[in-house]
């Protein structure tokens, strides 16, 4: 794993956000990363997920659930838009959203109601980019490379971008996840 450094992810983000890629070489790994990062999330948190399709991107989210303690298996939302996953403690609930199929920007999210359920939830948005960014100023960007065509390659490539406040103290915490 790579050291937290400031700067922008793939020239995407603004200087002084935190920035940290890890490698991940198996499914496995990649839920275990989403259960160490979900150990410095917060109500309130916004987490956008970008990656090709297969990338690995609900199975994050499914360690994110694990280390969240949420009811409910993970699944990919995708036909269902959104799905709450409540706490089986006193942690936040897991709003996992999939916008692959929402065409618009945060207009078409609002039947969705993520505005109201952020405070008290961890938000994770799947294809978010360009349609949830007006949620909140801090969000954790993460965005998962792989390689593309006929292969069963399942190294992946994870790039996490603290933006906004909320992530400027956390680089620590982030490389540690």
């Amino acid at each position: 794993m790579e050291a937290a450094h400031n700067g922008p992810a793939r020239g995407t983000a603004a200087p002084g956000t935190v920035t940290l890629d890890v490698a991940v070489e198996s499914p496995e790994e990649m839920k275990e990363l989403g259960r160490r990062i979900a150990g410095v999330l917060a109500p309130g948190d916004l987490v956008m997920l970008t990656g090709e399709l297969g990338a690995g991107k609900t199975t994050l989210t499914r360690g994110l659930g694990e280390g969240l303690g949420v009811r409910g298996a993970v699944t990919s939302p995708t036909f269902v838009i959104a799905r709450v996953h409540p706490p089986l403690g006193e942690g936040p609930a897991l709003v996992h959203v999939d916008a692959y199929r929402l065409g618009g920007g945060l207009d078409e999210m609002e039947d969705l109601d993520l505005d109201v359920s952020l405070p008290e939830s961890v938000v994770v948005v799947e294809w978010g980019d360009g349609k949830v960014e007006e949620l909140s100023d801090d969000r954790l960007q993460v965005v998962i490379d792989r390689a593309v065509g006929d292969t069963d390659d399942e190294r992946r490539t994870v790039t996490l971008v603290g933006i906004g406040a909320r992530w400027a103290g956390l680089g620590a915490e982030l490389a540690g996840a």
